[in-house]
């Protein structure tokens, strides 16, 4: 059988609302991870890791840093015939924008004309996992399915967020509902990261866009329908490979939509034995960040953190997660707390349990985290009591 010809579609153009003020200013898979990353970086690292170097980035909330990310980190050399381009919303098809994620497909079908592909990948943008999409495209060629859907299994408490679907022993889908108010007792869940069978996609998105009653999304609309056709299948994420991932990593997979999820999300990776490891030489998590090295000095301590290229401690931090070039000054206490790249925390400052947005300045002898009253005056502060602070802020010095 010859070689199939795959193209990869990520679809980023997320507003990411539940994560004000880190979205504020960016798209959400702009978003600053794990010290150096962005929320992008992890699903075109499984991408490209797997062999998929054809990858089309579709964006539209305020997508500038998202695009230029996309141009300086990601670019490849055009004489290799791989590419990772942004494409933002062209109004194509008129003067509006994407009414959903099949529309933004649907918007996007030159794309796929000009490439001639088999078939199509269409991953979401901004959950953190490691996976190997390699596994899924080969099981949906073998299976000869119109669609191919990565599931997991969550908690019965957290499927109402998601499409929850119902496959056979043999993977074939029977059913699939889109966030259901009342989901089954082992609910298996879609991950938002699809295979499709090219002429089986535009078939459906050409359907999807002549009716008038649809919400035009793809695990809305789009899946069930080719599910309806019966050559839908499951890929279960449990049993997706990945080289150099610990069998505690197995199944690790988090929608950080919220501002609890996104801090719950860095406290994995802070522990001796880390739910998810960033460090994978044989998986990168691609670019990667360049830059000279962090520093501890002056006295300064850090215990249980993770320090990105160019931070400087001479303060006290511990439990946290610090991007590149974050500054914490002597006498400053910094605690189980994320602060993304640019952060500057004065001297005799305290930041406790809070997710600090880039190129915010603390001020000498501020508290942060200390006060909830005034915390939830001046900051948004979520349910778990998480304080956080938007891009650029400057706290003043007591």
């Amino acid at each position: 059988m010859r070689t199939q010809r795959i193209l990869g579609i990520v679809l980023a153009g997320g507003e990411g609302r539940r994560l004000r003020p880190l979205t504020a200013e960016r798209a959400k898979p702009a978003v600053p991870f794990g010290g150096g990353a962005r929320l992008i970086d992890f699903v075109l690292s499984n991408l490209v890791n797997g062999g998929l170097r054809r990858l089309y980035v579709l964006t539209q909330y305020k997508s500038h840093s998202l695009d230029r990310h996309l141009a300086t980190a990601w670019a490849a050399p055009p004489s290799t015939g791989q590419f990772v381009v942004g494409v933002p919303a062209q109004q194509r098809l008129g003067a509006r924008w994407y009414a959903g994620s099949a529309d933004a497909l649907f918007q996007s079908l030159h794309l796929i004309h000009d490439d001639e592909p088999d078939h199509v990948a269409v991953f979401g943008a901004d959950h953190i996992y490691r996976m190997d999409p390699a596994q899924m495209i080969a099981q949906h060629v073998a299976a000869g399915a119109d669609v191919t859907v990565a599931g997991l299994r969550v908690p019965r408490s957290s499927a109402s967020a998601f499409g929850c679907l119902d496959a056979g022993a043999d993977g074939r889908i029977h059913a699939f509902v889109e966030k259901p108010v009342n989901p089954p007792a082992r609910p298996l869940v879609s991950m938002g990261n699809y295979v499709f069978r090219t002429a089986a996609l535009l078939a459906a998105l050409r359907a999807d866009a002549a009716d008038p009653a649809s919400g035009h999304d793809v695990g809305g609309d789009l899946i069930p329908r080719l599910v309806a056709g019966g050559r839908a299948y499951l890929h279960d994420f449990a049993d997706n490979e990945v080289a150099g991932q610990p069998e505690r990593e197995r199944g690790y997979w988090r929608d950080v939509g919220t501002l609890d999820a996104y801090y719950d999300a860095h406290r994995d990776l802070l522990t001796d034995e880390p739910a998810f490891e960033l460090h994978n030489p044989r998986w990168p998590i691609l670019p990667g960040v360049a830059g000279a090295p962090a520093r501890v000095i002056g006295g300064g301590r850090a215990d249980g953190s993770l320090l990105a290229p160019g931070v400087s401690v001479r303060g006290s931090v511990s439990g946290s997660v610090l991007g590149a070039g974050a500054v914490v000054e002597r006498g400053a206490v910094v605690r189980d707390s994320v602060l993304l790249p640019g952060v500057h925390v004065g001297k005799g400052a305290v930041v406790r349990r809070a997710i600090v947005d880039s190129a915010v300045r603390v001020g000498d002898g501020v508290e942060l985290g200390v006060d909830a009253a005034a915390d939830a005056e001046l900051y948004r502060r979520s349910p778990a009591g998480i304080v956080a602070v938007g891009k650029g802020t400057d706290l003043e010095s007591v």
